[in-house]
């Protein structure tokens, strides 16, 4: 009897999709609770120390434009915090007048309003900020 339901249970028409709809299971809960919207990182200067007081701006990427999502200014720490982040394809890019602006990124996340901590800062680059 016990080598029946063995059987049973090890067969692979129920194996796979047991272990298909575990891993759905696993993934929701990962997805439930990194799903706050933020989005942190730090900018730093040509030199490499942190900037106070800079300006970053975050666009969601359409199809075929850019949408303005928002601004934040740098903490004395160079660190900055969004909140309200409800897409998975958004850009980044700091500026500080008088200093410079850094590189724009691209972020495209595993899922909607996925939390994120940027691996590198934005690095601002000396010359004079340009709009675009």
């Amino acid at each position: 009897m016990t080598s029946t339901w063995l059987r049973l249970i090890t067969h692979r028409f129920v194996l796979i999709p047991l272990c298909i709809g575990l891993t759905a299971a696993a993934w929701n809960g990962y997805v439930s609770l990194h799903d706050g919207g933020l989005v942190r990182g730090v900018v730093l200067g040509p030199g490499g120390a942190p900037v106070a007081g800079a300006k970053v701006s975050m666009m969601e990427k359409n199809f075929t434009t850019n949408s303005d999502r928002g601004s934040t200014r740098t903490r004395a720490d160079g660190s900055f915090e969004f909140t309200n982040n409800r897409s998975h394809n958004i850009l980044l890019r700091a500026e500080m007048d008088g200093v410079g602006r850094s590189d724009q990124i691209t972020l495209r996340l595993y899922f909607r309003s996925q939390n994120v901590t940027l691996d590198a800062p934005l690095t601002i680059k000396p010359g004079a900020p340009k709009n675009g």
